[in-house]
């Protein structure tokens, strides 16, 4: 089969399209045809060699978490899942013809596989950091670089929870930040006094590692109430760097509960196939995304 992989840290150049042997569902494992992978931040991050506990990388190294596809083999002790079912969710180097899946759901049948595949991390990551930075109904989140796929998630979480939220994006996306329920501003120089124009802000998330923590730190009044998702500095100011994720069949759960009622859709900004994962990755580390980066295989 063909696979992406990489056989030593750097940048997007590392990044092979090559023959591998086809994996095997284990015991609560499925393996599936993956017809798309998600493209997430942490790829790439993995990809770098930064040091990230939940994903402990041995090279040569597959690449992607995130996939949707069909089944095609069924591991044992595994049940409620049968070979030709739709299904999306995480594994590991699902930049590839073939994946195993250690979590999964069902796909909902208004969902493509392209759209699918852009769920399950960015799910998982935006119920984790809501729930570490302590937010309630009620009260205000301040989030910056909130219109990828993990602050469009935020988002619309923040929103179904009765939990107001001020967005940072560039100015081409304020638009769509508006149309996610959040009320809309840039970053750049000034954030701290167009932030406090808008009101108070009882928590924080830094979701771009654009060198903000020290002024999200200063609008809460407090580095417990901020959690960054991509500035490994974090920790110096006495704020959370949360890297370590939580149970991926509860983000599943809930990322069917809230389609079904008509609570989240994270838009598919742009697709790759498999002989363009490095632009994809460059695409990615760039920023500025409206939603989800997808492989398409």
């Amino acid at each position: 089969m063909k696979r992406v992989s990489f056989a030593e840290f750097g940048g997007p150049d590392v990044l092979q399209l090559t023959d591998a042997e086809e994996p095997h569902a284990g015991p609560g494992q499925i393996r599936i045809a993956v017809r798309a992978a998600g493209v997430n931040p942490v790829d790439w991050r993995i990809r770098e060699g930064q040091v990230l506990g939940a994903h402990p990388t041995e090279l040569p190294s597959g690449v992607g978490l995130d996939a949707s596809g069909v089944v095609d083999e069924v591991g044992e002790g595994v049940d409620g899942v049968e070979t030709g079912d739709r299904v999306f969710g995480e594994g590991h180097g699902t930049y590839a013809e073939f994946a195993v899946l250690g979590a999964w759901a069902r796909m909902p049948e208004a969902l493509t596989f392209e759209e699918a595949a852009g769920y399950p991390s960015v799910m998982e990551t935006a119920l984790r950091i809501i729930r570490e930075v302590g937010v309630r109904p009620g009260q205000t989140l301040l989030v910056s670089g909130a219109s990828g796929g993990v602050g469009s998630a935020v988002l619309q979480v923040a929103r179904d929870r009765g939990i107001s939220v001020i967005g940072t994006a560039g100015a081409a996306n304020q638009d769509y930040l508006r149309e996610l329920g959040a009320v809309a501003t840039t970053y750049g120089e000034g954030l701290v006094e167009r932030v406090r124009q808008l009101g108070r802000i009882d928590a924080a998330l830094d979701l771009a590692g654009s060198g903000v923590i020290r002024e999200l730190v200063e609008l809460t009044g407090d580095p417990r109430k901020v959690v960054s998702t991509a500035d490994l500095t974090a920790p110096d100011f006495g704020v959370r760097f949360s890297g370590v994720a939580g149970s991926m069949p509860d983000a599943l759960a809930e990322t069917l509960a809230l389609i079904s009622r008509g609570r989240l859709h994270i838009p598919v900004e742009k697709s790759y196939s498999l002989p363009d994962a490095a632009a994809a990755h460059t695409d990615s580390q760039a920023g500025h995304t409206r939603g989800r980066r997808v492989m398409i295989v």
